[in-house]
Order: C-alpha cells, then structure tokens, then sequence
C-alpha cells in the first residue's frame, strides 16, 4: 500500500479495491472510490471517513464546498497543445486502425490553462450531476455516468458525439453525421458486451438521444445512449469485481478495449491517471459512477485541463484537434 496524496487517502493496489469494495458492500457499508485510466490501483475509503479537502457529488449524495465569489474579472484562457504533436499521436492512432488493432480510440491531449480560477471555484460551481474535487490534486466535473445501479438493475450512459448548438441545424447535422454515428454505435456496441459479463437481460432502452449542455462558451449538444441490464442476487458482495471487470470505460478508451489500451499508451506520450477513470458512491444499497472527464489538473506548469475525442478512420486530423479544443470549457456563466 502506497501512499496517494496529503489528503489522507491511500493508493490501493486492484486486488486490494476488489477485495475492499466486495467486503464494504456485502456489509451495506457506504464508501466513495477512484480508479485511474490503467485501472491497475484505487483508493476506497468509507463515507464516514472521506478526508478533508475532498468532495464529491453524485445523484445518490452531494458533499461539495460552498462557492465562493469569483475574481473580477475571471481569466479563463486554454493554450491549445501542439498541433505537430497531436498530429504525430494521430498518425500513430490510425496506423493501429488501419492495422485492425481497433476500430475506434480515444486520443487525449492536456491544454494548459491561464485562469484565475481555482480547482476548488471549478468543482463548486460546475452544473454537472458527478463531481470530484480533490484540492490541491484535481477537479472532475463530469456529465457522464459510468455505471448505476438501483434495484439491481445496472445501467451505463455512453456518450458519444457533440456539437456546437449553434452551429445551423446543429442537432440534424449531429445525428445524421455517418463518422458520428458509426463511433456511438460502436460504442453501444461495446457497452451491451461489457454489461453481459455481469448481467442478464441488457438492452438498449434508449439509443442516440440528444441533450443540450451549457457552458461559459455556449451551448453544444451531445448525444447519448442508455444500456441496462439486471445483476444477479448478491451483487453487493461483489461489488469489486463486478465494477473492475467493467473497465476501462468504453466511451474513453475503444474497441476492442485490449488492444485499443495498447495503442493509446503508444500515442499518447503521458500518462492519463484519473483522467478517464472513474469514481463514485456506494450507499450501502445503491451505486452511483463515472467517467472522468471535463478535468482540471495540478501540474508543475500550472493547471492543465484533459480533453479528448475518439478517433476512427474517417477521421481528420484538424477536426478531431479542433474538437479536443472546443471540450477544454467550464459548464458555469462568468
């Protein structure tokens, strides 16, 4: 066991997270984890002992800061990152594309940020239903659930293109444009064969439907999917395994998600940690996660904000850059 961060939580090897998480929820024990991107480590701590200077808010409980009022006036600049660079980590996605390693791969670039803002001002005053702020560390403001269960039926919400809502007919273009129909199709796809690992019955009760999110530089809009499916009795005890065999996420990762890992640790030349992870709340009787995205971190240079998109081959470069830009926002009014 190693140490995580000044906050008082400790890095837990994956067997330790299955092992906690099994143990916990077969007691009905409440507790909030994280997991980064290689999903090979975790921290699981128990509600009542969560540290101070972490907070956390899903659907199922809400423990955030209180805001506090906003410099005057707010600085929120991105410093896009190299374009060379991502070209080069984009020729390497497609070569594995072309190759068949994947179908489809979700290229990420960090962009660093020049704001007067803190991660703790990010975390309290996103509109965003799952949020992670661990200060001094990172913020998560994230719109899509990774996996919830209620009743013993599991559910996901794979989320899978977007568009400036201003753009003309903005919502006709979105659905009926064919490289994002084929990437939320595919990730569908992948989201019912990982659900059928531990549930009987999946199906797609909603496919493709369209929501609206604001953000400080407009609306977009973004499609989504709902798969569910129901857990056999006992689930609770078995929680760990149930959640770690889930993952990586699919909707930040690929498919196939083996050989889909592989690739991005080739192209992308850091290490994702919490980004693309995912965190949540267990009640004691129900589950709340997700997937970490919309993401400021701490760095040495500042803060940086993760952003991303997924990569088939009818992508173009240029798009895709643009698009990685365009998600680098703060879904508040400033």
């Amino acid at each position: 066991m190693r140490e995580f961060t000044t906050k008082g939580m400790h890095l837990y090897t994956r067997n330790e997270c299955i092992d906690l998480m099994n143990r916990w929820g077969g007691e009905g024990r409440p507790f909030l984890f994280a997991v980064p991107f290689d999903a090979g480590s975790g921290w699981v701590v128990p509600a009542d002992a969560v540290p101070e200077g972490v907070f956390f808010q899903v659907p199922l409980e809400s423990r955030m800061p209180d805001a506090v009022p906003l410099p005057e006036p707010v600085e929120f600049r991105a410093e896009p990152p190299d374009f060379e660079a991502y070209c080069r980590a984009f020729a390497c996605v497609q070569s594995h594309l072309m190759r068949g390693d994947s179908y489809l791969l979700n290229l990420c670039f960090p962009s660093r940020l020049e704001t007067n803002l803190s991660l703790r001002d990010f975390a309290a005053r996103a509109v965003s239903p799952y949020k992670l702020l661990v200060d001094g560390e990172f913020a998560c403001f994230s719109p899509e659930a990774f996996v919830t269960v209620r009743g013993g039926v599991m559910r996901s919400f794979p989320m899978k293109g977007t568009i400036r809502a201003d753009v003309p007919d903005a919502e006709r273009r979105l659905l009926e444009d064919e490289k994002e129909r084929r990437e939320h199709a595919t990730i569908v796809d992948l989201l019912r064969n990982d659900l059928a690992m531990v549930c009987e019955g999946v199906h797609v009760p909603r496919f493709r439907y369209v929501e609206e999110v604001e953000t400080s530089r407009g609306a977009i809009l973004q499609t989504s999917s709902e798969v569910c499916g129901c857990l056999p009795e006992g689930w609770q005890g078995r929680l760990g395994d149930v959640l770690f065999r889930l993952l990586p996420a699919g909707s930040v990762s690929g498919a196939p998600k083996e050989w889909t890992v592989r690739a991005i640790r080739e192209a992308e030349p850091y290490e994702r940690g919490f980004y693309t992870g995912v965190f949540g709340f267990f009640d004691g009787e129900s589950l709340d996660s997700a997937v970490a995205i919309r993401f400021v971190e701490a760095s040495v240079e500042g803060l940086v904000y993760r952003s991303g998109g997924g990569i088939t081959v009818l992508s173009d470069a240029e798009e895709e850059y643009r698009e990685l830009i365009d998600k680098v926002y703060v879904p508040f009014a400033f």
